[in-house]
């Protein structure tokens, strides 16, 4: 169903990424956010920190600071900012995470579990991301209508994970609260989408604009901040 699976084998570093951007589209990069102790806030602005205390546990805490601390490393390549701390991220009023002061960039973030996928794109994008396993679905939500096409054939938990991810993806791509589309009847006719099975683990799905664009998907390498 509308997937493509691929092996993601080799670790790019940050200085690929200029190289990458110029015949890209869209980035895609895959952290392990076990990679990083929970780094300090040095880089966060204002804004960010104000974000970071709204947050509950030391869990989503601990992923936010690296997430956006490994996302403005990777923003300085692709703008040539000198410093992370120049650059500044927040979320609008539907939630869509944007840089401030630069509307030409597109962002956008998915996790599951240990990992974060990180995008950044020249064009609209939504992705998200989800730990390719057998869905422990509660009988209320088997019973949403999850359908992507109109068929009276019986969908199967992987098939409804890849539709799962398709509606989050579309979520953020059209700046739409989940819940006003989640019981919703998927219509993807205007936009481009595209469904990775990777390394036969995970499960991501990807939507621009209807015009096709060229999207790159990489594991980032280890950023070693004691160097900056």
């Amino acid at each position: 169903m509308f997937n493509e699976n691929l092996t993601l084998p080799f670790l790019v570093s940050l200085d690929e990424i200029p190289h990458l951007w110029q015949h890209s589209d869209a980035l895609i990069f895959l952290v392990d956010l076990n990679d990083y102790d929970t780094l300090n806030t040095g880089y966060l602005s204002s804004i960010e920190l104000e974000s970071l205390a709204r947050l509950k546990t030391s869990y989503f805490k601990r992923r936010y600071i690296i997430s956006r601390t490994v996302l403005k490393r990777i923003l300085c390549k692709v703008t040539g900012e000198r410093s992370a701390s120049g650059i500044s991220t927040y979320k609008d009023r539907n939630g869509r995470v944007c840089i401030l002061n630069n509307s030409e960039l597109y962002i956008c973030i998915s996790y599951t579990e240990s990992v974060a996928v990180l995008a950044v794109s020249k064009v609209e994008i939504g992705i998200d991301i989800e730990l390719e396993k057998k869905l422990a679905l509660k009988s209320n939500l088997k019973d949403l209508s999850m359908k992507l096409l109109s068929t009276d054939e019986p969908i199967s938990d992987t098939d409804l994970l890849k539709i799962w991810t398709l509606k989050e993806a579309y979520s953020k791509f059209s700046n739409n609260k989940m819940h006003l589309i989640f019981n919703k009847e998927l219509d993807l006719s205007s936009v481009n989408y595209r469904t990775f099975i990777l390394n036969e683990k995970y499960i991501l799905s990807v939507i621009t604009s209807s015009k096709s664009h060229t999207i790159n998907i990489n594991r980032l390498h280890r950023i070693d901040f004691n160097y900056d």
